[in-house]
């Protein structure tokens, strides 16, 4: 098992992590429906109570937080796990927020593209230009399930386009160190798919008749969630079942795996001064965890540089 210390614990499903400059992390609680911030001394503190089910997050060209949320889960709870599932009876709707760190104020910059309602926002990643590439998970309910899509949006809430759909279950999301291609995470299917950027929020289409180009795929029971790419341009995958992190080059010819001790493994981002060290939500047991990685995080726009 992967060497690592345990920062805080007692999180209601932590997810979205953003690993600040003075050590603290800020993240989501999704069964809790806030934005929380972990102090390095292991100290939880709320930001902002957002409800529904705030999911992925990042830091924007005004250094505030905008939040992917979901609207909400139905809660299992199973040999001390918190599982989340459909879709809640209280679920209120999918949206991004822009949530001020001074104040927390949250905004609701956006639930719906071109008329059609966002139904399960989920992670989020910014660009040079200061705009957002964002997934949508979908929403599953009795027998129904409403398929996934990728958007590009502003940050001021004037621009949002469909840039992918269908697609099934996409999750985590990245760009690659040159920005000329974006990569997104299928949960269901353990998959990576890629899009190349034409222009600034314009994916090209595959030459295919599918929504996406597929980087890897990998075997047996392994759900892909929310991801984060190094300084090398590997895509590091946050895997449930197989709990743990999966390294995939940008070729995707080497896969490697590091676990961890968790079932739900959902994300990681990098911090420290040299970006090397990795922190990873643990959401079955409710906990974040650093340990030290062998390649340093890619800088994230608005953040790192």
């Amino acid at each position: 098992m992967t060497d690592f210390t345990e920062v805080a614990s007692g999180l209601r499903f932590p997810e979205g992590p953003i690993a600040m400059d003075d050590g603290s992390v800020i993240l989501v609680e999704i069964a809790r429906g806030t934005l929380s911030r972990v102090s390095p001394e292991g100290e939880v503190s709320v930001i902002a109570e957002l409800g529904g089910g705030p999911n992925g997050a990042a830091i924007g060209p005004d250094g505030a937080v905008y939040v992917c949320n979901n609207g909400g889960f139905a809660w299992h709870e199973r040999d001390g796990l918190l599982i989340p599932g459909d879709k809640p009876d209280d679920y209120s709707g999918g949206r991004i927020e822009r949530v001020d760190l001074e104040t927390g104020k949250v905004d609701v910059l956006y639930t719906e593209c071109d008329g059609v309602p966002l139904n399960g926002p989920n992670d989020i990643v910014f660009d040079k230009q200061g705009g957002f590439w964002f997934t949508d998970l979908g929403k599953s309910y009795d027998r129904v399930t409403d398929r996934g899509a990728l958007y590009y949006a502003k940050p001021d809430g004037s621009s949002i386009t469909q840039q992918a759909f269908p697609l099934n279950t996409p999750n985590g999301v990245g760009l690659s160190p040159e920005e000329d291609r974006v990569y997104f995470a299928d949960t269901v299917s353990g998959r990576v798919w890629y899009l190349d950027i034409e222009s600034p929020g314009v994916a090209k289409a595959p030459d295919l008749p599918i929504p996406a180009n597929l980087l890897v795929s990998v075997p047996d029971l392994q759900y892909f969630d929310s991801l984060a790419v190094d300084a090398e341009g590997n895509i590091c995958v946050a895997t449930i079942f197989n709990g743990g992190i999966t390294s995939v080059s940008p070729d995707g010819q080497t896969v490697k795996h590091t676990p961890f001790p968790d079932l739900l493994v959902t994300n990681i981002c990098f911090g420290g001064p040299d970006l090397k060290t990795a922190y990873i939500t643990l959401s079955g047991t409710g906990k974040l965890v650093k340990c030290e990685w062998p390649v340093a995080g890619l800088p994230l726009n608005f953040l790192n540089k």
